[in-house]
């Protein structure tokens, strides 16, 4: 049943971990059209902000990269106050006519927040410094937050093994992986 509030993301998996200071987001690079593999090898991991903040996108590609260049032109207006970006985003995309028609979710990072921004004006921080999205996102969260719990790991190390994890479950993640550090 698809949910009136979020669109139904069946394209990826993303995960973002934050723990000892560094920052990791990470994605598979499957790309679908229907039910047929169209791309393995998609980048939907970008650094912004000279280095500075990570973000990554599951939905509608033409939407998401739309929604990357307003984040990335936000953050620019705000001299890089991440959280000012991502409220100012998330209002823009609820209300304006065109935006309030795009089929994407974004996860942004930095080395000390992450958050979720959505079109329904929704920016969400996570009580624990993980997050996800996407048709795998479930899995790999589920996976990250039993890693970052209970094991050693580093963030990096978390992100691999939850998208390998979530790669061998869900049927629109493959094992080909992005992953972007600070």
């Amino acid at each position: 049943m698809k949910n009136k509030f979020y669109p139904e993301i069946r394209s990826t998996t993303v995960l973002g971990v934050i723990k000892d200071g560094k920052a990791v987001l990470g994605a598979d690079g499957q790309v679908t059209l229907g039910n047929t593999v169209m791309k393995g090898n998609a980048r939907k991991v970008r650094t912004l902000n000279n280095g500075k903040v990570l973000a990554g996108f599951a939905g509608a590609t033409a939407d998401a990269f739309t929604l990357l260049q307003k984040f990335e032109e936000k953050l620019e207006s705000h001299r890089g106050n991440m959280q000012r970006a991502s409220i100012e985003l998330a209002k823009d995309w609820r209300m304006d006519r065109y935006l309030r028609k795009l089929e994407a979710m974004l996860i942004v990072m930095d080395n000390s927040n992450i958050f979720l921004i959505s079109g329904t004006g929704d920016v969400i921080e996570p009580e624990e410094k993980i997050i996800a999205i996407g048709s795998g996102g479930n899995f790999a969260f589920s996976a990250a937050t039993a890693l970052f719990q209970h094991s050693n790991l580093d963030a990096r190390q978390i992100v691999e093994e939850s998208l390998q994890i979530a790669s061998k479950i869900c049927i629109y993640t493959n094992s080909q992986f992005i992953i972007e550090e600070l």
